[in-house]
């Protein structure tokens, strides 16, 4: 059942879902573009979350009532569009499994490196949001068997490239950042560049694959030790 809810003066929630799947994410990446394709001169921004999307619209030009209104074809559409026409971009990224924490990840999951490093890299993990900080794609689902909580103590700079998980999801940070996750590997190259066209090749409703490498391959693909 979707749900508007009123987020603040100036915004509006549609919750789209209870949990997420494994097609959510392709969906509101297809609605977030007919939203505002249809609405954009009322809207000012779009926020897509894994099972909602958020609506920051004009006062000048709309409120939530008559934006609720404007909605509702839309919404219609979307519920009854069938899920096969969907289709996805996908992306094989290299990864160094190297990271600080992946001994220690091991030992919480009771598992071997290999076997963290074995079913982290065989899952195809969509992009459910973009968040935290510009480029930063939350990636899902994890395999329950390497579900952890955050660490109880956050670092206050976590290397560009690093790859971590937390509870359910993955993510790689792609810039020098504070962070809470447990760090298994390093990515060579750079999400997120401000001069390249997008500056972040991932959106929503992508499909990510991870490829293992060495150290070796990992210098030449253009990472640093």
């Amino acid at each position: 059942m979707i749900r508007l809810e009123p987020a603040g003066a100036e915004a509006l929630l549609l919750v789209l879902a209870e949990q997420p799947d494994a097609l959510l994410p392709q969906r509101i990446a297809l609605l977030t573009e007919r939203i505002r394709g249809e609405l954009g001169p009322f809207l000012t921004d779009l926020v897509p979350g894994w099972t909602s999307l958020l609506l920051h619209y004009d006062l000048c030009r709309t409120d939530h009532l008559q934006l609720a209104e404007r909605l509702k074809p839309l919404l219609e559409r979307w519920i009854d569009e069938p899920s096969s026409k969907l289709a996805c971009r996908l992306h094989e990224i290299p990864i160094c499994y190297s990271g600080e924490d992946l001994p220690e990840v091991a030992r919480l999951c009771r598992l071997s490196v290999a076997q963290v490093i074995e079913l982290h890299a065989a899952g195809d993990y969509h992009v459910g949001a973009i968040g935290f900080a510009p480029g930063f794609a939350y990636l899902g689902e994890l395999h329950p068997r390497l579900a952890l909580p955050r660490r109880a103590t956050p670092r206050l700079a976590v290397p560009a490239g690093s790859l971590a998980i937390a509870e359910r999801q993955t993510a790689i940070y792609p810039h020098s950042s504070p962070g809470g996750w447990h760090l298994l590997g390093r990515c060579p190259w750079p999400l997120f560049d401000v001069a390249r066209v997008p500056p972040c090749p991932l959106a929503l409703g992508d499909l990510v694959r991870f490829r293992v490498i060495d150290e070796r391959s990992f210098v030449a693909e253009g990472g640093q030790l």
